[in-house]
């Protein structure tokens, strides 16, 4: 997959190298229980049962290479071996159908079946190959075909998650947090309090609708290569304040499927912080607060924060905000620009006469206005130089700085659509993005699901003989 973070061969792509040991579970500790929605058990009770590893197993049975063997764990006790013997075989169609809807049942379950990483996906969520209660404790919910929401649902190992999925063929599913018992259990616990969440990693959102009254190229669900560039800077904001300003080194950035992009920081020290300290990293974060759509939205006291004082936004504010968004062409986004400046009466009604002058003026020479006709002394402050610094210095956060949900970061409980899955309105997988990589990350070249199945059922029919055999 085009821009995917590729591991090496004998590794899996989101192995224990990058990311830490699992947390100790308490299973003891009494809070008030979170909320519950629309929640329907439709897995067998047999796919209830936690599959025990005896004390001798080794590693490497853990990673045993088999061309048609889906077993996640072939070393595992009789109940999960009795699982998964009773798998059904690969997935190999002779041919399949054209849909007009990417993600119809018939290549959701293509795709899960053979394409979805659900081993990778349990060694990162569980922090371990030995199946513990990292994973089987951990919620998941399901969006189904009919748009159905299944939430509370849990494995013990990646293969029951697995068998789910092709049961299932949900549109995706996401991801929420390990919780203090089993989350199908939690009706038949004594005491709700008895079942609450414990430990979940810390996400962002980035949405490019959060950028509609600053982009100029795109609007809504749509995207292009010069409106990605407000994700890109916010992924590299973002990403250096997690890890230079928190201290945080294992930070998985998820492309969303359409127009944003899904950070999961999975330190240990990140996937254990209560509601209140999730609140307090995204309150650092979120600097856009109040102000409505054609008012000031950034009010930072001085001096600056180190964090805000930032060179990767001043690299980009030119080349990609005022020449390649121009985002005052026109009359009435130059009256936006004139309401952030300084209220000093000389110098607007100067630039409002230079611009009126000539409409099609660029964004790049009315940004050089501001300061050249200040120079000459137009202004009336005498300290106008200050004051035009400071409001330059905020116009530059409004129009670059990160636009994050923050809300997705403040509750432990939050579910996020886990990667990899497939967005439902385009098709593409929800990959990876390589963060030192991330200027060269291009969302139209994100495979699709269908361009993916079609890739294999194209290898399958070249390396097949005329009597059925492979090469």
């Amino acid at each position: 997959m085009p821009h995917s973070i590729s591991p090496p061969p004998s590794s899996s792509p989101l192995d224990n190298s990058i990311l830490p040991d699992a947390p100790a579970i308490p299973l003891d500790a009494d809070s008030q229980s979170s909320s519950e929605s629309q929640d329907v058990d439709v897995t067998p009770k047999a796919t209830h049962a936690q599959g025990a590893l005896p004390s001798s197993t080794k590693l490497e049975d853990m990673f045993e290479d088999d061309d048609d063997d889906d077993d996640e764990f072939s070393s595992s006790a009789a109940q999960t071996r009795a699982d998964s013997s009773s798998q059904e075989p690969m997935y190999r169609p002779p041919a399949r159908q054209p849909s007009t809807k990417p993600t119809d049942p018939e290549t959701m379950k293509a795709f899960y079946q053979r394409l979805f990483p659900f081993r990778p996906l349990f060694h990162w969520l569980n922090h371990s190959p030995t199946p513990g209660a990292d994973f089987a404790q951990r919620e998941f919910a399901f969006t189904l075909q009919n748009d159905a929401y299944l939430r509370y649902q849990s494995f013990a190992t990646a293969d029951l998650l697995r068998k789910q999925c092709v049961a299932l063929v949900p549109a995706r599913f996401e991801i929420g947090p390990v919780y203090s018992a089993n989350p199908r259990d939690r009706k038949t616990l004594r005491k709700a309090s008895a079942f609450r969440p414990l430990a979940k990693e810390l996400v962002f959102d980035i949405d490019m609708t959060d950028y509609d009254d600053i982009r100029t190229c795109c609007a809504g669900a749509s995207i292009c290569a010069r409106c990605w560039t407000f994700i890109t800077m916010a992924i590299k904001v973002v990403d250096v304040a997690l890890r230079e300003d928190f201290g945080f080194a294992h930070v998985l950035w998820v492309y969303s499927g359409r127009r944003g992009a899904h950070a999961w920081v999975c330190d240990r020290r990140a996937r254990e912080m209560d509601d209140q300290k999730r609140r307090a990293v995204a309150g650092y974060l979120e600097l856009l607060k109040g102000g409505d759509k054609g008012g000031k939205k950034v009010n930072v006291k001085r001096p600056l924060h180190p964090h805000l004082d930032l060179q990767i936004l001043r690299t980009h504010f030119a080349p990609d905000i005022l020449a390649g968004q121009d985002p005052w062409s026109t009359p009435a986004r130059a009256a936006h620009l004139l309401s952030l400046l300084p209220p000093d009466a000389s110098l607007l009604s100067a630039l409002r006469k230079k611009w009126d002058s000539a409409p099609t003026r660029s964004s790049t020479s009315k940004w050089a206005d501001i300061d050249a006709l200040a120079s000459t002394g137009v202004a009336d402050a005498k300290d106008i130089g200050r004051q035009l610094l400071e409001a330059k210095q905020d116009i530059v956060l409004e129009y670059s700085y990160p636009r994050l949900d923050a809300e997705v970061s403040k509750k432990l409980n939050h579910l996020l659509k886990a990667p990899f899955c497939v967005h439902p309105g385009t098709g593409r997988v929800c990959v990876p993005i390589d963060v030192s990589k991330v200027e060269e990350f291009d969302p139209d070249e994100v495979p699709t699901v269908g361009r993916l199945l079609g890739e294999i059922d194209s290898w399958d029919a070249a390396h097949t003989d005329v009597q059925g055999g492979e090469d």
